[in-house]
């Protein structure tokens, strides 16, 4: 299985799965110098991690990393940084009475199909367990950000057929409001009627769909590099390689088709001597290259595919059968909620890589 790693010069490669002894990434091509410890991996894993309130995964899997190499005193040393996360709570006795039937939603078919081969224990290297690496390897990314005077955040925008109403002019508020949610949603109305809603599908065993807006302030004009590495290429590559996502946009996104050209244009203007727009309908990109415009994206997430209601599939011989998930199951009612801090660590590492490449583009 190829394709496990992401970034040109900030290069991760996870590895492990869902329900095997531990997974991990190795960071390749971080500068030297740079102040991390684990302690802030593990703060940043901690948003991640499930069973934090009845909206998530009742699983209480508490995610300790530990460094195992490229940190000295506290500071990256510019060799390969590697990051190791034991699996403390699986149980896959929930998965013996389904394993020879094909799950809809789920990825065991078409890895079949593929491989031959499946690891129906949690959806082995399929599942979303891979992605609390990501949010490791971000959370090194971000410090690289925050060094070159970057902020990023993320947060619920909507969940269902509930959309948050959020003013995106106070980043700090934003980010406290966020983290104050139990649902990750600055809007603590939307918040109510969001958690209402989640209650509602967890009772009648089915799931939500939502999605994520992001937000980058101060990321220079100039990162990206077209033609295949447009900055928006990398960021919506970054974003539809998580699990469950169905859709990116940045910018005014899809609903520029109801715009006129006169309107989407966003009109130059000087503020504080730099070069800024009046607008951001683009969502900070012009031709693949940062405007120093903030960088606004949204992802979409499908439902949760498993759910407690009663599906009617095929077993992996092509026989009809019935899927009853068993008593005790544990999976999120909306997987958007868990991946607020996962699309976090994907538009850091793609914004951290893309700063580096930056320096080699002219002298």
């Amino acid at each position: 299985m190829a394709s496990n790693s992401f970034g040109n010069i900030f290069k991760i490669t996870t590895w492990g799965e869902s329900h095997g002894k531990a997974i991990g990434v190795v960071i390749d091509g971080c500068p030297a110098g740079l102040e991390i410890d684990e302690g802030e991996i593990n703060a940043a894993l901690a948003l991640r991690a499930p069973g934090r309130n009845p909206y998530t995964s009742p699983r209480t899997e508490a995610d300790i990393a530990e460094i195992l190499s490229g940190v000295f005193e506290g500071k990256t040393t510019g060799a390969p940084i590697c990051i190791i996360i034991p699996n403390k709570d699986a149980d896959s006795s929930k998965y013996e009475p389904i394993k020879d039937l094909l799950r809809p939603g789920h990825a065991n078919y078409t890895y079949l199909e593929k491989y031959g081969i499946f690891d129906y224990r949690g959806g082995g290297r399929s599942s979303a367990r891979e992605t609390a690496c990501r949010v490791a390897a971000g959370a090194v990314a971000k410090k690289l950000l925050e060094y070159n005077g970057i902020q990023l955040t993320a947060y619920i925008k909507q969940i269902g057929a509930v959309e948050a109403q959020i003013q995106a002019d106070n980043f700090e508020l934003i980010r406290s409001l966020t983290y104050q949610s139990p649902v990750f949603c600055p809007d603590a109305q939307a918040t109510t009627s969001m958690t209402a809603l989640i209650e509602k599908a967890k009772i009648e065993g089915d799931s939500l769909g939502g999605i994520i807006e992001f937000i980058a302030l101060s990321v220079p004009a100039g990162l990206g590099d077209p033609v295949y590495e447009k900055l928006e290429a990398k960021l919506a590559h970054a974003m539809m390689s998580l699990p469950a996502t169905k859709g990116f946009e940045i910018g005014s996104g899809f609903s520029s088709v109801a715009m006129q050209g006169s309107e989407h244009n966003d009109l130059f203007t000087m503020k504080s001597g730099k070069v800024r727009t009046q607008t951001n309908y683009a969502g900070g990109t012009l031709g693949g290259i940062s405007t120093g415009m903030p960088i606004i994206g949204r992802v979409a997430f499908k439902p949760t595919s498993s759910i407690m209601k009663s599906q009617e599939t095929l077993t992996i011989e092509g026989e009809k059968s019935p899927l009853k998930l068993p008593l005790g199951s544990r999976h999120d009612p909306c997987v958007a909620i868990r991946a607020v801090p996962i699309v976090e660590a994907m538009a850091a590492l793609v914004l951290a890589d893309a700063l580096l490449l930056n320096r080699c583009v002219k002298l």
